[in-house]
Order: C-alpha cells, then structure tokens, then sequence
C-alpha cells in the first residue's frame, strides 16, 4: 500500500542518515589530522623543534592530537545538556594541569639564538597555550555541530520508531491474541450473565480508547498510564481461575511527571503471555513506583509457557531502542530468568526529570 511503502521507506532512510552521520565524524576527525593541526604547526618552528629539542617536539605532537580526541571522546556539550557538571570541571582541570605541566618542559641551554632564555621560555610558553586555545576551540565547535546533528537524527529515530507503530497498528489494529481471549471472556461473561460483564466491557472499551489516542502524544501522565496497565491487568484476570495470583502494587509521589504511552505495556503483556496457568499454582506481580522523578518498574512472573520464536525478545528490544532514544544514559533495563525459581523478572528504572 502507498502509504506503508512510504513509511518504510522514510525508516530506511533515518537508518542511512545515522550511517551518513558517523562518516561525516570520521571525514572531519581525518580532516583535523592531517590538513587543519598540520597547516597550524607550520605557523610554528617545529622543523627546528625537532632539531634543538626532539624531546619536546614528539610530546608536543602527541599532546596537540590527545588533546583533540579527548575533547571528541568526552563530548563535553552532551554532558552539559546532562547536567554532569562535575564531570566537565575534572576534564576541563585536568587539560589545564597537562597544559600547564607541558610549559615547563625543560629546555635545552646550548642553543644557538639572539633571543634570551627568559624570552624563550615565554614565547615557549605562549606557543603551548595558543595551541591549547586552538584545538579546544575547533573541538568544541566541532562536538557542539555534532551534537546539535546528533539530536536531529534522535528525534528523526524517534518519529521512525512512531511510524512503525503506526505501521503495525494498521495491520492489526491490536494485538489478536489480546483480542481474542478477551472476546472470550466477554462471552463468557455475557452467557453466564455475570454481574462483572458491564464492568468488563467498560474496562475494554477504555483500554481501546487509550490505545488510539495515545498513538500520536508523545508524553502522557504517570497516573494515566498506571490507570491503564490496571484496567489491563483486571481484564486479564477476568479470564484467570484461582490457580493465578496477581499482585498489581503502584506508588507515585507526583501524578504530573510524563512518560511515554505504553512504555511499559510490553513487559506487562509479556508477564501474563508466559506466566498463567490453568492447572498449576503461579504468580504474576507488577510493581511501578515513582520517587523524586525516578520510575522504578518491575515484574516478575512464574515461567509457565516457553516462548516461541523470538517475539517476545523482539519487543523487549524494541522497548529497549526506543529507551535508548528517550532516555540515554538514563534508564536501565535488566530482564533475567531464574532457573531454580522458574521465574523471569524485569527491572526498569528512568531518570523522568
């Protein structure tokens, strides 16, 4: 259909923008290297430098490229939008103290020059810091570009990550196995004329609504979504016999702090897949807590059915993309399974704010 094979064509064409994006780094890194420092030194006596003092020649070469690739390697303008400001002190510390360590280099004293040994060491040490000057100003514009570059391609990841659940919701609307169990439930429910049916149909209905509206909000409040897994959870119990016990626990010391839509939907989906019987004794427990602008998130569930395929690894990392996107170096997703137990948990954590 046209309008698939545009979207698909548009998340090809984010993936080859982050390709593109890292040549460009390699093309300017190369571009420093050999043309911007070479060009640089040569408005310097370095022919002579490694003539009077080889020593100090080599050391001052290599110091001028660590210097570069420090400055590139640590990134300092994303740890300034991270708010690490001890980090960008101890490296910006620890530069000076090299730099200033590299202007006592000592001299050789039975060099032939008209200049004094005083004047000479000045002019060696103002050489040093314009050096120092030059490369850590080209650098940091070079990792502010790259950085401002960077965070056009993650909102691009980001409106790629939509499109594909927006694909996918076109295909299928919703997932078919949800649908189909909790068909049957209602049936079952509308037969036996059970006083829980005209709760249940509410609480499908709900969840349907808040499938479709949240596909286009890109942040929605804590309270809503939690509010949503619960009305989840309670539907899915409605076709659970005793043998499953659901544990749902949630705490928010501020319903206003803003996640995701059905950033946790997936796992939650997952603990009940893989985790109920029928027959034999199991436990599901859903935990979600919110503390000082910090989600902790976690599930753990009785492994009663192995998976098939590799469906639920695939949205596991889905999730994961799309945290990493959200929220780098600000989340940490762990799943483990336990053998002993048989039990598989998950344990997400978010810096919110």
């Amino acid at each position: 259909m046209p309008l698939f094979d545009k979207i698909y064509k548009k998340v090809r064409k984010t993936g080859d923008r982050a390709a593109q994006y890292a040549r460009v780094a390699f093309y300017v890194d190369l571009l420093f290297c050999v043309v911007i420092l070479p060009l640089s030194l040569m408005l310097v006596p370095v022919d002579r430098w490694f003539v009077n003092q080889p020593s100090f020649a080599l050391v001052f070469l290599v110091y001028t490229y660590l210097l570069y690739f420090v400055y590139r390697k640590v990134n300092i303008p994303l740890l300034f939008m991270q708010r690490k400001f001890g980090y960008i002190l101890l490296t910006v510390v620890l530069l000076l103290g090299v730099t200033e360590l590299l202007t006592h280099f000592p001299q050789p004293e039975n060099v032939n020059s008209r200049l004094s040994p005083a004047f000479r060491h000045h002019l060696h040490v103002q050489t040093v810091w314009f050096f120092f000057l030059v490369v850590s100003g080209f650098s940091l514009a070079v990792a502010i570009a790259f950085e401002l570059f960077r965070q056009m391609l993650a909102k691009q990841e980001i409106e790629a990550d939509k499109n594909r659940a927006q694909l996918a919701m076109y295909k299928a609307q919703i997932n078919p196995h949800f649908l189909f169990n909790t068909l049957n439930t209602l049936y079952g429910l509308v037969i036996t004329k059970s006083e829980l049916t005209e709760s249940a149909f509410v609480k499908f209905s709900n969840i349907l609504k808040y499938m479709y509206d949240t596909t286009s909000v890109e942040k929605i409040d804590i309270g809503s979504e939690i509010e949503y897994v619960s009305q989840y959870v309670e539907l899915q119990q409605l076709r659970l016999n005793h043998h499953t016990h659901v544990v749902l626990e949630s705490r928010t010391d501020d319903e206003r702090v803003t996640i995701p839509p059905m950033i946790l939907i997936t796992f939650v989906e997952n603990a009940f897949k893989y985790g109920t019987s029928s027959s034999e004794d199991c436990t599901i427990l859903i935990r979600i807590v919110v503390e000082d602008g910090v989600l902790m998130f976690k599930t753990c569930n009785s492994i009663m059915k192995e998976k098939k395929g590799t469906d639920s690894s695939i949205g596991i990392e889905n999730c994961r993309k799309r945290l990493q996107l959200l929220y780098p170096g600000r989340f940490t997703l762990v799943t483990e399974r336990i053998e002993q137990t048989r039990e598989f948990k998950v344990r997400l954590t978010i810096q919110l704010s």
